[in-house]
């Protein structure tokens, strides 16, 4: 008789590895205190008795059963130390739609097993689909359970509770001998790649052949940019695994604390060296250099602070494992302090369409793109940012345009639930680093002031702006390494999310903003940061309307884009909105209208102006009123309104004449007459030209000497008088050429041009 043991087949291991993780899951069941967790526990351990039950098809049942493994350490990482009263409602009812999904399954895989056994026959191809659609169904409610538990709850996604890790691991061993399985991973657990990962193909590719080379990598970038998701898609990516096998080893560096000891501890443990408490890297070497692998370094910035405990200490390890040759080495980190071997790639925000593609997959609706298109772009297309946004509509079942005015509402704070505890968390991180603390008391403060502007603040005018922050060049290098901030063009910028979370909710009660507040109002500050001083008026306007001081810094404002940056502005209904009685009102509406004039909206002009007239009237300012009649004037002008023009005209010259004001007599006689001439009046628009001429000359003011001979040289031109009109277009460019008058010289070539040509048309 053979008394040899029986080598226990591939299905007898998956069995027994079955059995063991339904009595985790029975263990999982009694300690748990949620009633609907419970029942969760109970019905995943059910169907992974049927699983066992069921291996005609052991392959796809397993891949099911690890599913099912995934939910249950999603339970258990969210309810650990938890009771049913202390949960969101919303995590409740997702629980309970993550149960009824494995129950419905658990009937199927029953009427499935009940079909082939009256049958005597497997249907191999059809059950292979029917299992791998039910683990489709399983990781897309999986999907939407975990984003509503990092909603609900302070714990961190990936803090996985050692039972049911447990689970996992059983489940993986259970797949033994299937060729089909990708090979385990050694060290902790990695978390599965992601269903998908929009936009990211080209780097990807990009750092599996860094990797493919053991070239050493770095991904860099802020708190919910997608690092870890494209670390993820690497280390299971087929070539990655082909090259490797089962020498993976993924760590997650914040889950222990800042320690040499701890972190030589962990990666002892995670290559298999089985050294207990190594002092340095040497009794690991041997097993570093034995055999190619790649070591995924995550969430890398805990232990590479450069102002955390052991910080020389770790970053010489690192550094080191960054120099062996046989070891790829990959680190996603937020901090920029990496060894100089490592190739660091920063990772990007999406692309609209990608953003679009992310935003979709977990709520897909087709009415009305374009509003999900403009709310994705002013959330920068932040990775994070887009799955939350999705989240929160998903959860409330808006459609486009209840999300298009809740967004309009509200903005970013549509996002609350989500937005301020899973977003708000990942900065916070940041914030909380040793190296963040050594920034100063006063580097918060900043940071929301650099929040506040969305151009950010000029590099060059730090000192300037800040006068009160004595080393604010070090302290934005701390910033663009801690990637809470970034240099572009010159600017010190942030994404929209991070400046949502970080602005002062009160900018009144900032004080370093306030001091700021000012420098703002320079003309040679508009060209470059108009945004930015368009903002910081349009907010401090809204927080007090009376104030005397942003109102003249709004008309100050209009006036420097009327010269130097023609554009329509923010400001107008804040401007329209202002009483009536409000001092600042005139002459805010009246720069406002002077805008409109310089981009051809010559209606909008003629009704602020009009408006701007009346509350003159009403204060009995005559020179404002004479100054507001030209600027009508002018207005009806454009519109060829020439009656109601020249009317105000005379008016305006009638104030000008009482008041002895000459140089606005001059301007007035200088409107009439393009206003007659327009009209057709020559004989009296040569006359009042005339008049506008006499008057510049005695007041030396060339560049209305300049219009008056350009408007003479009209005058004779429609008179037929060519002589007299190439004499005035003349004296026109002379004048203008030295300083270089572009408006001027172009329209008075032009005329000149036009004279020539009509009189050689004559002539022909």
């Amino acid at each position: 008789m053979d008394l040899k043991p029986q080598r226990k087949t591939g299905r007898d291991k998956a069995i027994s590895m079955l059995n063991v993780a339904i009595d985790v899951l029975n263990l999982a069941k009694g300690a748990s205190s949620v009633t609907p967790a419970t029942i969760a526990f109970g019905t995943a351990g059910s169907l992974l008795s049927l699983i066992r039950d069921s291996m005609a098809n052991r392959g796809d049942y397993v891949a099911l059963g690890l599913a099912c493994a995934d939910i249950c350490r999603a339970l258990q990482r969210g309810l650990d130390g938890r009771r049913a009263n202390q949960l969101n409602g919303s995590v409740i009812e997702a629980i309970e739609q993550l149960t009824m999904a494995m129950a419905q399954i658990q009937e199927s895989v029953i009427e499935l097993g009940k079909r082939n056994h009256l049958s005597r026959v497997v249907h191999a191809t059809s059950d292979k689909n029917a299992v791998a659609g039910w683990k489709s169904e399983l990781d897309r409610i999986l999907q939407i359970f975990q984003t509503e538990l990092a909603l609900h709850t302070d714990v961190e996604a990936s803090d996985t509770h050692k039972l049911v890790s447990d689970i996992h691991w059983t489940m993986v061993k259970g797949q033994e001998g299937n060729q089909t399985t990708p090979a385990k991973i050694h060290g902790e657990v990695a978390p599965p790649p992601p269903r998908a990962c929009f936009g990211r193909g080209d780097l990807i590719e990009k750092i599996v052949g860094f990797v493919e080379n053991l070239t050493p990598i770095a991904l860099v970038g802020t708190g919910g940019i997608g690092k870890t998701s494209v670390a993820l898609t690497v280390l299971h990516d087929d070539r990655i695994k082909k090259r490797f096998g089962e020498n993976r080893r993924f760590i997650r560096c914040d889950q222990f604390q800042a320690a040499q000891a701890n972190f030589l501890n962990r990666l002892s443990k995670v290559i298999g060296a089985g050294i207990e408490n190594p002092e340095d890297l040497t009794p690991l070497r041997p097993f570093l250099s034995s055999k190619e692998m790649l070591i995924v370094l995550d969430n890398a910035e805990s232990i590479l602070d450069p102002e955390g405990a052991d910080a020389q200490k770790i970053y010489a390890v690192v550094e080191e494992l960054s120099q062996i040759g046989n070891i790829g080495l990959c680190i996603t980190t937020r901090i920029t302090t990496v060894p100089p071997d490592c190739k660091r790639l920063d990772v990007p925000t999406l692309s609209m369409d990608a953003a679009r593609r992310a935003f979709c997959r977990i709520y897909d609706n087709d009415e009305q793109p374009n509003i999900i298109d403009n709310i994705l772009e002013q959330l920068d297309f932040h990775p994070l940012s887009v799955a939350l946004l999705a989240t929160v509509a998903h959860q409330n079942n808006w459609d486009n345009s209840r999300l298009a005015m809740e967004w309009q509402t509200r903005q970013t704070n549509v996002l609350e639930t989500g937005h301020k505890k899973s977003l708000a968390a990942a900065i916070e991180l940041s914030l909380a680093s040793p190296m963040f603390g050594e920034l100063g008391p006063d580097a918060r403060k900043f940071l929301e002031v650099l929040a506040f502007f969305p151009q950010g603040v000029n590099e060059n005018n730090l000192d300037w702006v800040f006068p009160t922050i004595p080393d604010s060049r070090n302290i934005i290098d701390g910033f663009c390494i801690l990637s809470l901030t970034s240099r572009s063009n010159g600017f010190i910028t942030m994404l929209a999310p991070l400046r949502d979370h970080l602005r002062p909710r009160d900018p009144r009660k900032s004080s370093l903003l306030c001091t700021t507040r000012d420098c703002y109002s320079k003309s040679r500050w508009i060209t470059s940061e108009d945004v930015n001083v368009e903002h910081l008026i349009n907010t401090f306007a809204s927080l007090d309307t009376d104030s005397e001081h942003i109102w003249v810094t709004c008309a100050d404002f209009m006036t420097h884009l009327y010269w130097h940056k023609r554009r329509s502005t923010v400001l107008g209904p804040k401007i329209e909105g202002l009483p009536d009685g409000h001092s600042s009102k005139p002459q805010c509406s009246y720069q406002l209208s002077l805008l409109f004039r310089s981009l051809g909206n010559h209606m909008e002009e003629k009704r602020l102006i009009t408006h701007t007239l009346e509350l003159e009237r009403r204060q009995g300012n005559e020179d404002r009123v004479a100054r507001t009649l030209l600027r009508l004037a002018d207005a009806n002008r454009a519109l060829q309104l020439y009656e109601e023009g020249i009317r105000q005209s005379k008016e305006a010259l009638e104030i000008c004449e009482r008041l002895g004001d000459g140089e606005r007599q001059a301007k007035c006689w200088c409107c009439l007459g393009s206003l007659l001439v327009d009209d057709d009046q020559l004989d009296v628009a040569e006359e009042a030209a005339s008049h506008a001429m006499e008057l510049f000359l005695d007041q030396r003011r060339e560049f209305w000497i300049c219009l008056s001979h350009q408007l003479l040289g009209d005058i004779y031109s429609k008179k037929g008088k060519r002589e007299k009109a190439i004499q005035h277009y003349e004296a026109a460019i002379s004048i203008a050429s030295p300083f270089d008058w572009h408006d001027s010289l172009f329209w008075t070539h032009h005329s000149l041009a036009g004279l020539f040509y009509n009189e050689g048309s004559d002539l022909g």
